[in-house]
């Protein structure tokens, strides 16, 4: 390995790193501290220009609070006073088990038959395991896989041989037939009833209490007909990304998983070395090296503290990138405060002499590679589902 040359602009010091490793993109999994060549990879192809290094820079935050801006901006442009298509077409669906309350004005023998003193649900019309009901005069009327207004014009049209221009009104006195389930990491699971107002992942999630401080808001598995989708609450409601916010059918089942890795882990030297679990909220660098008691003062070089992120993107010619933030003046803190971690970010805290980060590097990169395609393995699938 050749000593990094170091280049000075505007205080920032950036190391023009020769990163020399080989990366295995195959579907193994490597154990944290395996001893493996990072010279070469499997054809032999050395990657070290595979690996982007940047400052963490006031302008590099700046750039990526503006890309995030405008993702926010450009997702509620599109939401903003919009409602979903799905909720606009939507109408609820009579199934077996509900029950339909009928009302036919001034007649209230028709009405409540056993008098005023029940509820609608107790004296509504059951609709039965054939999918039917039976009312007065006009006898049986199928009512399962119809909506309210059909059933409501069908018997209007069949009282009419009866009733002088009857006045019908129908309603669903109580939603039986059908549901979705809301397991996992939140606080009062159970099933959800499906009714004539829509029920979004946001409104089921809210109706069970929220999630769990053990949740992991980046990964919610969302079940229909035995096809998995992942959904991330945590961009729904801090990016705006509604297009997430799906409408559930009946039989779904919507999963919040434990954190499990959806962690950042903070190694070197630091007082605590940990992983911290991603909340629900912006999570920055400077967060993660108080969670884990700070930087060492005796030991760390304060000019070396490092965020290394795997690129996600498997066709990306990037294979990961290393930010750099040099903390010699606590000032460089603040700027900390604004880098945003993702999840299975590593943040690395070095003792060595910047010349030796090659070799620090390759010796914590199994780790790094462990805890990206354990990640990875759980999102695979994803790319797999049709949409519903």
């Amino acid at each position: 390995m050749t000593a990094s040359r170091m280049e000075y602009r505007s205080g920032w010091r950036k190391p023009l790193l020769g990163l020399s490793f080989m990366v295995a993109l195959s579907g193994c999994a490597f154990a944290p501290g395996s001893n493996l060549d990072y010279e070469a990879d499997s054809q032999g192809e050395d990657i070290s220009d595979n690996i982007e290094v940047k400052a963490i820079t006031p302008s590099l935050v700046k750039t990526m609070v503006e890309s995030k801006d405008d993702l926010r901006d450009s997702l509620f442009e599109y939401t903003e006073n919009a409602v979903p298509e799905s909720e606009i077409d939507y109408d609820y669906i009579i199934g077996r088990g509900d029950v339909l309350s009928v009302v036919v004005y001034d007649h209230p023998e028709l009405t409540i038959p056993a008098g005023s003193e029940r509820s609608a649900e107790e004296s509504g019309n059951v609709v039965h395991s054939d999918g039917t009901i039976f009312y007065p005069y006009i006898g049986t009327v199928e009512v399962a896989g119809r909506t309210v207004r059909d059933v409501r014009g069908e018997i209007q049209r069949r009282l009419e041989g009866y009733i002088a221009q009857p006045q019908v009104d129908v309603k669903v006195a109580a939603f039986n037939a059908q549901k979705a389930y809301v397991t996992g990491e939140v606080d009062q699971p159970g099933a959800q009833p499906i009714t004539n107002v829509p029920l979004t992942v946001l409104d089921a999630l809210s109706s069970v209490g929220g999630l769990t401080q053990g949740g992991d808001w980046h990964d919610v598995v969302l079940t229909r007909n035995g096809v998995e989708r992942h959904l991330s609450v945590y961009n729904m409601l801090v990016n705006g990304d509604l297009d997430q916010n799906l409408l559930l059918q009946d039989g779904d089942v919507l999963h919040v998983p434990v954190v499990g890795n959806q962690q950042v882990y903070v190694m070197g030297e630091v007082n605590t070395p940990t992983a911290v679990p991603m909340p629900n909220a912006r999570f920055s660098l400077t967060n993660a090296l108080a969670q884990a008691g700070g930087i060492s003062e005796s030991s760390a070089d304060a000019s070396g503290i490092f965020v290394i992120r795997r690129n996600q993107e498997v066709d990306s010619e990037t294979y990961a990138t290393v930010y750099q933030l040099n903390a010699e003046s606590a000032i460089a803190f603040a700027l900390g405060s604004e880098f945003i971690l993702q999840p299975t970010d590593v943040v690395y805290v070095t003792a060595a002499p910047m010349a030796r980060w090659n070799r620090v590097i390759s010796q914590i990169l199994p780790s790094v590679t462990a805890i990206y395609q354990l990640s990875q393995a759980t999102r695979d699938i994803k790319d797999l589902n049709d949409d519903f």
